[in-house]
């Protein structure tokens, strides 16, 4: 075991240097993939851009129905075209989404609490590798807690489901989550983005902090923000611009479109940022430009 004691304390993020990318590959840490995984992750992130902007709606596996998610029917197709990646549950999938949506699928493959019960970091696998393949995933989601009482079997779900995903070239997407007990400093996201993609992942799903520069430098694969709780779209704009600026490759945002009083021009405006290089304050005048069309 590493002396973790005996290590340095200093640590050089060397900022300054791109990340080295062998090959002509656009996305960070997959040169060296298979061409199934590639495949998988071009659809995920715009070759052009090298980013994605992914619409999460996968709320309702642990609290039901949802404010602003009442009709998947509804709400999806309106967003759809503004998206490049739906995340959703196989169920939400197969009841509300168009098969010829053309867009990536990001399918939530853990499960195991409810709203009513207020501890989701003892979380299983739920989505068998067959189903992943039926629903043509481009990406499993698993839910994972570093520094939580679940934190063993958290992880050892990632480990199954990088090992599963692995035999069919299918990407995973490490789930940051913080819990009510847990620090959401630099620190902890250093300490949890790094263990799951040694541990495999290729992609992570995170947190925007304080020092998010260094959090990137230090994960070998891309990170996309979560948006988090429902902000005003000006602030959930600044969110995304400060994001993209300190180095992610994408935004999952969820309630930060669905509950806007403007899905559609939220979702949009976003994507302004994450593909176009808007910043925070084009995008929200943006935003209103499209409301005030109608």
């Amino acid at each position: 075991m590493a002396d973790i004691d005996g290590m340095k304390v200093a640590k050089d993020y060397h900022l300054d240097v791109p990340a080295k990318v062998t090959g002509d590959f656009h996305v960070k840490g997959a040169s060296n993939a298979e061409w199934g995984m590639k495949k998988h992750l071009s659809n995920i992130f715009d070759k052009k851009s090298g980013n994605t902007v992914m619409f999460a709606f996968d709320h309702g596996y642990f609290m039901g129905s949802t404010s602003g998610l009442e009709r998947l029917d509804i709400i999806i197709p309106e967003i759809m075209d503004e998206v490049d990646v739906l995340m959703g549950t196989r169920g939400a999938l197969r009841t509300s989404v168009d098969p010829a949506c053309g867009k990536a699928i990001a399918l939530r493959a853990t499960s195991g609490s409810s709203i009513l019960f207020d501890d989701l970091s003892h979380e299983i696998n739920a989505v068998d590798i067959q189903e992943a393949v039926r629903l043509n995933a481009d990406c499993l989601a698993v839910q994972t807690f570093v520094g939580a009482e679940g934190q063993l079997s958290s992880l050892q779900n990632l480990s199954e489901m990088v090992n599963l995903g692995s035999r069919y070239s299918i990407p995973t997407m490490g789930v940051i989550a913080v819990g009510k007990e847990m620090e959401r400093t630099d620190r902890f996201f250093k300490l949890a983005t790094r263990i799951v993609a040694e541990l495999g992942a290729n992609i992570i799903k995170s947190y925007y902090c304080d020092n998010f520069e260094e959090v990137v430098a230090a994960c070998p694969v891309p990170i996309v923000v979560a948006g988090g709780k429902k902000l005003p779209e000006q602030e959930a704009l600044t969110l995304a611009y400060k994001a993209m600026s300190g180095g992610a490759k994408g935004l999952d945002m969820g309630r930060n479109i669905f509950q806007s009083q403007h899905p559609k021009a939220m979702a949009r405006s976003i994507g302004k940022i994450v593909h176009e290089g808007f910043n925070d304050q084009e995008a929200f005048e943006f935003y209103n430009d499209m409301v005030n069309e109608g």
